[in-house]
Formats: structure tokens, C-alpha cells, sequence
């Protein structure tokens, strides 16, 4: 996989995830074989450039290349503004964001809100290629409903705009991300042009991966929920492509020392108060489905401080490990972790 001078290492993707994708977590995914990740989205609005959020969002200090910023915004010459600044800063790759169904980006015109207006699809693509000399992407969906389904018509204006790869993820914007994502369109748009097309929707396995990749013919594919709390996907993905063999569930000890190390990078990225909090999410991704995992999180909501959360980690590995060697999801704690996360 090639995105413009760019050899990425394999075709796994890590997916913008706005609240996740931060560089903690994309640094830890590339270490856990991800072959690039994708930044939280940044606003084109110059208004809130300044502020702590996007500042921290530009953060990209010690991350592997190539460094990814996407950018939303729904004005072409603000959006090439935008692209000009975060090269300025250090982004290598620019992805521009036409695919977030969230009614706050929507309602701005942004997202795929500008799925609506291909005219100014066809403005943005061709101004923010041109306000950079870096390889510029784009992630999108299949159009804005059922009725209305431009991706075909997309990938063309990107390949004559000079974009570098395009990221389809399998859904309408009226889909958000009810139902199951099709992959007959992204096949469509593959065979019809010439720029790395990376497949996104539903990817939760290795033998899914597997099968997305042959049945749509993309170059690479791009998980986002499924990495949460388990960023080693991508590494069990790898493998099974490799040599067709299922990597057994990793070990309790293992993990638990991921998760600290992760913990430790979000405490320093955050600070104590924000640390903790952002925290408690991810915490609960990781322990989703496992043994008294809804009891340990209910306490562990409650804890104020960095230095308590990592004991309460540290105690339920431990006790998790008395159990089983490696991580056990188990089938009545899945449905009870899914109604706590919702």
C-alpha cells in the first residue's frame, strides 16, 4: 500500500475516530502492527485553532510517519487553509473529511452533509490538492441516503483532482451506522479507478478483514470501532492474512501491561484531571465482555485520580489471571458490558 512517497509497512488502517483516534491510541496502534492511523478531525475554522482541543489534536510529537491530519469543513478556501497550516506543523498526509454523520458536523455543511453538494465537493478536492505539496485523501461514504448514492461519481472527481487514496466506508450518511455495511460500492468504485481505494465498515475480525479485501479487491481496509480496546487486531489481522492461522487471545499479563502503558501516555497527554477522565472509556473497551468486568467498571467510574485507576487495573488483571492464562470473553458478560457502554 502507497500513498503517494509513502510505503506503509501493510494495508491496516486505523480509522479517524473523533474522542479516540488521538495520538496516545494511534501510536499504540501503529506498535500493535497498524500500518497508519488517521488523525481526530481538525476544524477548518480558524476561529478555534487556538483553542487547547485542536492544539492538542495537532499534537503529533514522536509518532511514526507518515504523520495523517484530517481536516473538516465544508469552504474550499478554508479548507486549503487549513491543509497549508497542518503541513506547517508537521502532517505529511492530509485527509479530507466527507464521511462523519454527526448532526453537529452536518448541520455546518461539513462531513457528508457535503454529499448534498457535489459542485462543492468538486471545489474542496481540487483547492486543498492544490494548497499542498503533500499527498492529499479522502474519506467519505456511499452517498447521502439510499435514494442518493455518489460514490462512484465522488471517486472519479478525487481521481481527477489529483487525490492521492480514497477511504469508502460501507454505509449512507442516513445509515450513521445502523445496520450492515454493503461492500458491492466499494467494489464498484475500485474497479472504476486507478488511486489505492481503502475499504471501512464492519471490519471486526481477521477472517472479515479476509473477506473484505477479496470480495471489493481494495488495497487496504480501515478499522475504527473494532480497535477499541483492542488495538492488537491489527496484528491478529496480519497474521491471519500471512499464513491463514488464527492467533490464540493474548495473554492477561500482556494486556494488562498494554492498557497501563496506555493509561501512562493518556495521563501525560491530558493531565491528571482530563487523564482520568478520558481514561475511564477506554478502560471500559478493554474490559468489555470479560469476567466481573461490569462490576469492576461501575467502581472504577467512581475513582477521581490517574493513581487509582491504575491500581484498579493493576488488581483486576491480577485477579483475571487467576482465572485464565489469556483473555476469555464471555457470552452473558458481552450483553451486560454492551448495556453499561450505551
Amino acid at each position: 500500500m502507497q500513498i503517494g512517497p509513502y510505503q506503509l509497512k501493510n494495508r491496516l488502517i486505523v480509522a479517524p475516530m473523533a474522542g479516540v483516534t488521538d495520538r496516545p491510541f494511534r501510536m499504540l496502534c501503529k506498535q500493535m502492527g497498524a500500518g497508519m492511523a488517521v488523525s481526530e478531525m481538525i476544524t477548518a475554522n480558524k476561529a478555534l485553532w487556538t483553542t487547547p482541543k485542536t492544539l492538542r489534536r495537532a499534537n503529533h510529537e514522536g509518532e511514526v510517519e507518515p504523520i495523517v491530519v484530517q481536516i473538516a469543513g465544508g469552504e474550499p478556501q478554508m479548507l486549503a487553509d487549513a491543509a497549508r497550516l497542518n503541513v506547517e506543523h508537521g502532517a505529511q498526509i492530509i485527509d479530507i473529511n466527507m464521511g462523519c454523520p454527526a448532526k453537529k458536523v452536518c448541520n455546518v455543511a461539513a462531513g457528508s452533509a457535503l454529499l448534498r453538494d457535489l459542485a462543492n465537493v468538486g471545489r474542496i478536492l481540487e483547492q486543498v490538492v492544490q494548497a499542498v505539496d503533500v499527498p492529499v485523501t479522502l474519506k467519505t461514504r456511499t452517498g447521502w441516503s439510499s435514494d442518493v448514492k455518489t460514490a462512484l461519481q465522488v471517486a472519479r472527481m478525487a481521481e481527477d483532482a489529483g487525490i492521492a487514496a480514497l477511504a469508502l466506508h460501507g454505509r449512507t450518511r442516513e445509515d450513521m451506522y445502523r445496520g450492515a455495511a454493503e461492500y458491492d460500492t466499494i467494489a464498484e468504485v475500485k474497479q472504476a479507478i486507478r488511486i489505492p481505494v481503502m475499504a471501512n465498515g464492519d471490519i471486526d475480525s481477521p477472517q472479515k478483514a479476509k473477506y473484505v479485501l477479496d470480495y471489493t479487491g481494495a488495497d487496504a481496509i480501515m478499522i475504527g470501532r473494532a480497535a477499541q480496546g483492542r488495538p492488537w487486531i491489527f496484528r491478529e489481522i496480519q497474521h491471519y492474512l500471512d499464513s491463514g492461522e488464527i492467533l490464540p487471545p493474548p495473554r492477561i499479563a500482556d494486556i494488562g501491561a498494554v492498557m497501563q502503558a496506555h493509561l501512562t501516555e493518556l495521563y501525560d497527554f491530558y493531565g491528571e484531571y482530563s487523564g482520568c477522565r478520558i481514561a475511564r472509556k477506554h478502560i471500559a473497551w478493554y474490559t468489555k465482555g470479560l469476567r466481573g468486568s461490569n462490576d469492576f467498571r461501575q467502581a472504577m467510574y467512581r475513582l477521581e485520580s490517574t493513581a487509582e485507576q491504575q491500581v484498579a487495573v493493576a488488581d483486576y488483571f491480577t485477579w483475571l489471571a487467576e482465572h485464565s492464562e489469556r483473555l476469555e470473553y464471555l457470552a452473558d458478560s458481552v450483553a451486560e458490558a454492551d448495556a453499561v457502554a450505551d
